[in-house]
């Protein structure tokens, strides 16, 4: 460590404040107050936790992996209904970890923050923050140490599309979802095909008098192995010693096998192409009309964007009802959708299934953050491409640490993520308690190390095929760069036990 001339420094007001109340938020609380860091502040906009589990409430919502692996691994439960447990039982667990892991009592809610500032001097971040109205929720916030939990898929995207602001029926966005709208017996236009739109379409077509789809780029759906868990099954999992660990273990590999091996390894281990069969296997077997099975199929190479996996949207092709349209939307009526080939779709509900803001400016994070010197994050990364140590730091940002940065995902369970991440921060944080340091900052060379070891894996990944450039993916930057970590789940948990401590700069 090098020192700084003896002074006091003014103290934060907490240790440690953690914005975003997701799970990478609640995770990040409960794994830094077991490591004894308990002055924390949790902040989150919404007027609930659960991240995605507390906004999407769409029909048919529900986790895309098995839930034996979405949860933490030192909070497994028996409880789920099904193998793909739905949204309101991932809302629920969030609920029973914030309860048992006193997390509530440290949360803040509809406390947006506006803009974090470090201060050089003092070693610690000035939080700007907003909250429902100008006198409750609004001010200054200090923390020592930062921990940026606000994700990527939150920020609804809008598509521009010419006349939507004067449609004169119901909008919705499916991340936005109003309850209050009954769909029975309504004529429903959907635009969007993807991870959201592919739950949701079932739902809607069975409760509409009439669906269309917009399509713009088909998306890869593969069979879901899904079930039913009876409770039989869920008594087992509770009474059996190791069921649970074993039942996490079969999940765990699945997961591997089909999003960080097949996405990463795909020039070494052909898992892909195995999948781009079955995916093609299953379109052909529950598709009956050719032209829509041909309109359905994706030219792009599985993994070049998210795919999904359900028993039921392509079936939904098959019902006279449901109209799959793929000629280009040229403009929103007061009363519909008018297609390129001048095709007027009626519509009462018009759904938007458009995503998320993911690399667009103001999203990572949602909030200016200045660094060192006034640096400006999303100004340094748009300059030098997106990058961050192991996911986790940024140099000349110190003090400020990320869950879901750039080239810290590998496609695993985001509670993997959520885990590693934690880890690689409270061992940053440990060694500054024990050397005395109130400045932790990543070392420059340390994170072009680490960059340069993430780009030269590149070749071997899925993404960087010739066919990848029409699939219309949100993994893509504005570089061509896709910021997904190429490793293995046991090595992004390893590194982060392992990283060299040096990696840091600790002064104070």
């Amino acid at each position: 460590m090098t020192g700084t001339t003896a002074r006091t420094l003014p103290q934060p007001d907490h240790e440690v404040v953690i914005i975003g109340g997701g799970f990478s938020g609640i995770g990040a609380a409960i794994l830094l107050s077991r490591a004894g860091f308990d002055d924390y502040l949790l902040l989150e906009a919404g007027d609930g936790l659960g991240g995605a589990w507390h906004w999407n409430t769409y029909p048919g919502v529900a986790v895309d992996i098995p839930s034996f692996s979405y949860q933490f691994s030192f909070e497994q439960v028996a409880g789920w209904s099904r193998v793909y447990a739905p949204g309101r039982e991932l809302k629920a667990y969030a609920e029973h970890c914030v309860d048992k892991y006193d997390v509530r009592r440290r949360t803040r809610l509809r406390t947006s923050v506006t803009a974090a500032t470090f201060d050089d001097e003092a070693h610690l971040w000035r939080l700007e923050t907003q909250g429902p109205s100008s006198g409750s929720g609004s001010g200054t916030i200090t923390a020592r140490y930062v921990v940026g939990a606000t994700g990527v898929l939150t920020q609804p995207k809008l598509p521009d599309i010419e006349g939507l602001a004067d449609y004169t029926g119901t909008v919705m966005h499916t991340a936005r979802w109003d309850h209050s709208v009954d769909l029975t017996g309504r004529r429903i236009a959907i635009v969007g095909t993807g991870a959201s739109a592919v739950q949701a379409i079932p739902h809607l077509a069975r409760t509409g008098e009439h669906l269309t789809v917009f399509q713009r780029t088909p998306i890869w759906c593969l069979p879901k192995p899904d079930a039913p868990l009876p409770g039989l099954a869920r008594t087992a999992l509770r009474a059996i010693p190791g069921a649970r660990r074993v039942g996490r273990l079969a999940s765990q590999t699945y997961v591997e096998v089909t999003f960080p091996i097949a996405a990463h390894f795909a020039g070494l281990l052909p898992v892909a192409a195995v999948g781009a069969r079955i995916g093609h296997a299953h379109l052909r077997r529950v598709v009956k009309d050719p032209e829509t099975r041909d309109q359905l199929t994706p030219r792009y190479a599985l993994g070049c964007k998210r795919p999904s996996f359900s028993n039921s949207y392509l079936q939904t092709f098959n019902r006279p009802d449901v109209t799959l349209e793929t000629s280009g939307i040229a403009a929103v009526t007061p009363t519909g959708v008018r297609t390129v080939d001048g095709t007027e779709h009626t519509a009462d509900v018009l759904i938007l299934a458009t995503g998320f803001k993911v690399f667009e400016k103001g999203n990572m994070p949602p909030f200016t953050v200045r660094g060192a010197g006034g640096l400006d994050l999303e100004k340094w990364w748009e300059e030098n491409r997106f990058q961050a140590y192991q996911g986790v730091s940024v140099p000349g940002f110190p003090n400020f640490f990320s869950i879901l940065g750039p080239y810290g995902y590998n496609g695993s369970s985001y509670f993997n993520l959520i885990e590693t991440q934690s880890a690689h921060i409270v061992r940053a944080l440990k060694q500054a308690r024990k050397v005395g340091a109130t400045r932790v900052e990543v070392t420059a060379e340390a994170n072009a190390e680490y960059l340069a070891g993430a780009m030269s894996r590149r070749k071997h990944q899925v993404f960087f095929q010739d066919s990848c450039g029409i699939a219309n993916s949100y993994y893509f930057d504005d570089n061509g760069d896709v910021p997904f970590r190429a490793a293995t789940t046991l090595e992004t948990m390893w590194a982060a036990k392992t990283y060299p401590l040096d990696a840091y700069a600790f002064t104070g």
